[in-house]
């Protein structure tokens, strides 16, 4: 496999359909790494990784894609997000106990991992209102889930697929986008692409290059891909957004758990970073908020 951490656009010539493929190695595993996360939560967090790179295409200015999921099931929310400059990070939170061993350590389906469940996907521009799209989840597959989600919010037609493993994590996308063609003339056009699509594998897409995995598909048809645009885990918390949280909780909270703990720590759910204050910065930082905000 050639193509990791890279997210494509490709192009069908003479037609009004665009595609996006991505291919998540070393952003995936960083994101694991430290989680413990049961084999059958991690293959799913991988779909939800590679389905945020593959929506992070909508956005033309700054901004991120989210997808979230949250059910009463033992995932109780999973989480991932792609900025418009690829960067990606995710979570998965729920009691992973209530799982047996042969659902922990094999692949499930979203309804066995979330049980009853909505999926929400938000498009935050950076400069202008945020959009965002909630279905319940009715299938078993995450991407019949997204597709399901672009014909109700969205009204593109779209197929989507998405594979994950231990090492890696990819998707592809196809979308029919508004066209000045015959309705006619625009079925057929799709109908033929999507029986073409349907034939891709879960192991071709974790094996095979971008340009391997679109060849096998579309060999017949006019394909231009596109350069590659590099992904990356990157985790947006710092020591100075963490004390802007706790100055929302109040100096007294803050001095309470000094005295009871010695310190304040503070984990990032995302990272696992860890910031720690002693009483002596707390209070320096509130006396730098008020003055501030006076």
């Amino acid at each position: 496999m050639k193509d990791q951490d890279t997210l494509q656009r490709f192009l069908f010539d003479g037609t009004d359909t665009r595609g996006e493929i991505t291919t998540l190695a070393s952003s995936y595993q960083n994101m694991i790494a430290s989680k413990n996360y049961p084999t059958s939560v991690a293959l799913l967090f991988g779909e939800f990784l590679a389905a945020a790179s593959l929506l992070s295409s909508s956005l033309k200015y700054p901004g991120i894609v989210n997808i979230q999921a949250s059910g009463s099931g033992p995932i109780s929310m999973i989480m991932a997000e792609c900025s418009h400059g690829q960067k990606l990070r995710g979570i998965v939170r729920g009691n992973f106990d209530d799982l047996t061993y042969e659902q922990q350590s094999t692949r499930q389906g979203v309804s066995t991992l979330l049980g009853k469940s909505t999926l929400a996907i938000t498009v935050e521009p950076e400069n202008s209102e945020r959009y965002q799209g909630i279905v319940p989840i009715e299938n078993d597959e995450l991407s019949a889930c997204l597709e399901y989600y672009f014909e109700q919010s969205v009204q593109l037609p779209t197929k989507i697929r998405l594979a994950s493993s231990k090492t890696c994590a990819a998707g592809v996308l196809i979308q029919q986008m508004p066209s000045s063609q015959s309705v006619i003339e625009q079925q057929h056009e799709w109908q033929h692409l999507c029986t073409l699509f349907s034939t891709i594998k879960s192991s071709e897409q974790l094996e095979l290059s971008h340009n391997d995995q679109l060849y096998r598909l579309f060999n017949e048809e006019n394909v231009r891909l596109f350069d590659a645009q590099m992904l990356s885990y990157f985790c947006s918390c710092s020591r100075h957004r963490t004390e802007q949280a706790l100055v929302s909780l109040g100096i007294e909270e803050l001095l309470e758990t000094c005295k009871e703990q010695g310190q304040v720590s503070i984990t990032c759910q995302f990272c696992a970073e860890q910031y720690e204050f002693t009483k002596d910065q707390i209070t320096t930082m509130f006396s730098q908020s008020t003055t501030v905000l006076h």
